[in-house]
């Protein structure tokens, strides 16, 4: 049982995380399920399966990244997602194969939101396989992702963005119950402007 000098510092350091908005977060082994996808952690295992989605033009383009050139460049960034351990795997439960990720990122636009500067929340975002799209996995995904984040993780709320020409994500948000909020100018890492669509959902459970 926890004694009331234990409630109070739990409740100073959410407040103290609570003053960026994003809320701290790591996988920390937690593996998640749906009817067709089981969601893990990273192995390095999974490295082909990774390098064969992300070597496809069109994919990362839609998400903010350059596809892959070779496979060393998706052992950097599979490194960073297995050392950051932020960027759950998507993974087919009939093959175990890796066709995506949803990752639960920190989002940088505390400036531009300061509606939310009192909640406590994270951005997610989310890559799938060309060969999977169409499917309804991206979707099957998320929402079971969102009902972890809002269940087991207690965040007030979720955000999801996506640029202006990716229809497919903008569905996905929809069909996930997102609403709009607001338009940004989102520079990607090769230094390219895009127009990028905001979105929030709020946790059902902390409705007055």
């Amino acid at each position: 049982m926890e004694t009331k000098i234990e409630i109070g510092i739990w409740r100073i350091r959410r407040y103290e995380e609570r003053k960026n908005m994003n809320a701290d977060f790591r996988i920390d082994g937690k593996v998640i399920e749906t009817k067709r996808l089981i969601l893990r952690s990273f192995k390095q295992t999974d490295l082909e399966d990774f390098y064969e989605y992300a070597s496809v033009e069109g994919v990362g383009e839609m998400a903010g990244w350059k596809h892959h050139e070779n496979i060393a460049e998706s052992q950097s960034i599979m490194n960073s997602f297995i050392s950051e351990d932020k960027v759950f795997a998507i993974c087919l439960k009939k093959n175990n194969k890796v066709i995506g990720t949803v990752g639960i990122e920190k989002y940088g636009l505390e400036d531009a939101l300061t509606e939310f500067k009192d909640y406590y929340g994270r951005e997610l975002g989310y890559v799938l396989s060309k060969d999977y799209w169409g499917k309804g996995l991206m979707s099957e995904a998320v929402n079971r992702v969102i009902k972890f984040c809002f269940e087991q993780e207690n965040y007030d709320y979720l955000m999801c963005s996506h640029f202006v020409i990716n229809s497919q994500s903008k569905r996905v948000i929809e069909k996930s119950g997102f609403r709009f909020v607001k338009e940004n100018i989102q520079i990607t890492r090769d230094g390219q402007e895009h127009i990028s669509l905001y979105y929030v959902l709020d946790n059902p459970l902390k409705k007055n």
